[in-house]
């Protein structure tokens, strides 16, 4: 996956920007996509089809061997790739042994805590950025207002990506889960009051991040899953843009890999859980 730069002359307690540490690739868009082909022009060379639109995706991340991967690429901007870099924005407080710490701050190998008590290790980061207000590419946010949830969830408003899903059960399916909390597609509680749409006509950097098993986290305030594609994530996507996508984790040799769900998800409303 794109250019490869290895960290080598970090020491240990060093941090790093990751946007800092990347290395510029000149690529031309396309050009070297695995499971893309180019759209043939027609007959008379004239009316080509439209091209797959792409986005550039940065990653930061702990190869098997400890060593630190860092790269940046560009993907189709499509739901399985932009469900991996989409769910927190800029500025997003996450509960750590240390304390509360700016998503943007968190760095491979930091511990992160989790609802179970037991801090896990964080492995892998992306980002990208958005304009929400894109009117060929539309990706509105989500803000929640301060005790949407109850008192301190969030302590304060909170914003996030359209991949973001709270460990909450929606009215819905309160009924048919029972006492069993799920993992919920945070669109799905916008009532327009407390929580909102937002669309900013300027770019908005979005994370997402893996530990060393999913589980769910303290953001803002409020329990908020890991990054997981899913089990049918990448049923429907071509085997050269399956790997293409596993090649953005290098601890990923299967989807397997990505280990057992920490909690089950709902169903959406509407369209497949796994789209953004």
């Amino acid at each position: 996956m794109g250019a490869d730069t290895d960290v080598t002359n970090l020491n240990k307690g060093d941090r790093m920007t990751l946007t800092a540490a990347m290395g510029q690739r000149p690529t031309t868009p396309n050009a070297n996509l695995r499971g893309y082909t180019p759209s043939a022009p027609s007959a008379r060379g004239v009316n080509a089809a439209p091209q797959m639109p792409m986005r550039s995706y940065e990653v930061a991340a702990l190869r098997a061997d400890g060593s630190l991967y860092i790269g940046q690429d560009k993907a189709p901007a499509i739901p399985l790739f932009e469900s991996a870099f989409s769910a927190f924005a800029r500025g997003t407080l996450i509960a750590t042994p240390q304390g509360d710490v700016a998503i943007e701050d968190l760095q491979p190998g930091d511990m992160v805590n989790t609802s179970t008590g037991e801090p896990a290790r964080l492995i892998w980061i992306g980002s990208s950025s958005f304009v929400p207000a894109d009117a060929g590419r539309r990706v509105p946010l989500i803000r929640i207002m301060p005790d949407t949830f109850g008192q301190g969830r969030p302590s304060s408003f909170l914003t996030l990506g359209p991949s973001a899903r709270i460990l909450h059960t929606p009215h819905r399916l309160r009924s048919e889960a029972g006492e069993q909390r799920l993992l919920t597609p945070v669109r799905e509680f916008v009532d327009g009051v407390n929580v909102i749409e937002v669309v900013p006509p300027t770019p908005v950097r979005l994370f997402h991040f893996c530990l060393d098993r999913h589980a769910t986290i303290s953001a803002g305030g409020i329990e908020m899953e890991t990054f997981h594609p899913g089990a049918n994530a990448t049923k429907s996507v071509s085997h050269n843009l399956r790997d293409r996508f596993m090649g953005m984790f290098p601890r990923i040799g299967h989807m397997t890999d990505f280990g057992p769900l920490a909690h089950p998800r709902a169903a959406e409303a509407s369209t497949n859980a796994d789209a953004i």
